[in-house]
């Protein structure tokens, strides 16, 4: 999909690349629908843990088939449609009893193409879902597992893709887009080619005023601030801050990582996104 630079009819309008897309106008279906209580950075005791969200544009959840549990049964495409609550497109399927799901667009989908989901060998197209253990090593996918079973929890946004590298002892090792590489299991379920869209990453906001349609509120800089509020607000003039990039709480933001060390997901990766191989 092209980028557009429309005619600056007003000043925010220059700075504004757009992503065309070549999208259904319709209203999405109502079955595959459902109300989403946006927390706005608060947690259950409606205390801010996640600053600057709040306000935007209400926004429809649709409903996604991130499992593909319908196994050796074709679907038809019917249209493209956009989704709010993420940076890929979605495309409506409908079986032939009439049920109407959506998926992830994948990347040379078109309206009209068929597509299935089979626990074995099928055709290598672009939106068919199956076992990693039924993939061509070096095959790009996109919707994997992480768990059997589980539903679709590796490269979902728009772009993105995984390249199958081996599979070994029932373990599949999977290359990442930060090139980190990970095992999962041999039979969790993906789905063919990368997640389309990827133009995405090109589009500009323009101004400040559609962050605001987002839920992004604005963002003050440390440094601009007085010391009482900032450690690395103050000083006479203007000033870079002289200090650690820092929270207002004294929590260093930089120099080490802040993934979990407790995280389950963690005895499965080999190499870390920054080449270092785990032992």
């Amino acid at each position: 999909m092209p980028i557009l630079q429309q005619k600056p009819v007003t000043p925010s309008g220059r700075f504004y690349l757009k992503n065309k897309q070549e999208l259904s106008d319709n209203r999405p279906v109502r079955s595959l629908t459902k109300g989403h209580h946006r927390k706005k950075g608060r947690n259950t005791y409606g205390r801010i843990t996640s600053r600057r969200r709040g306000g935007g544009h209400k926004r429809l959840y649709r409903q996604i088939d991130f499992r593909r549990p319908r196994l050796d049964e074709p679907a038809k495409v019917l249209s493209f449609e956009y989704d709010p609550n993420r940076t890929a497109n979605l495309a409506l399927l409908e079986y032939a009893d009439g049920e109407k799901n959506y998926i992830l667009a994948p990347a040379s989908l078109t309206v009209g193409d068929t597509i299935v989901s089979s626990a074995s060998k099928v055709d290598f197209k672009a939106g068919n879902a199956m076992p990693l253990n039924q993939v061509p090593l070096g095959t790009k996918v996109h919707c994997v597992e992480m768990l059997p079973g589980a539903g679709a929890k590796i490269a979902r946004s728009a772009g993105s893709e995984v390249r199958l590298i081996t599979i070994d002892n029932g373990q599949a090792s999977l290359k990442m887009p930060s090139g980190e590489i990970r095992l999962v299991k041999e039979n969790c379920m993906a789905t063919i080619g990368a997640v389309g869209n990827a133009s995405h990453q090109k589009s500009t906001i323009g101004k400040a005023g559609r962050n605001r349609w987002k839920g992004r509120r604005p963002r003050v800089r440390g440094v601009a601030m007085n010391p009482v509020d900032h450690p690395m607000g103050g000083g006479e003039g203007r000033t870079s801050g002289g200090g650690h990039p820092s929270s207002p709480w004294g929590q260093l933001s930089k120099g080490f990582p802040t993934r979990k060390k407790s995280k389950p997901s963690n005895s499965q990766i080999l190499v870390r996104r920054n080449g270092r191989r785990i032992k």
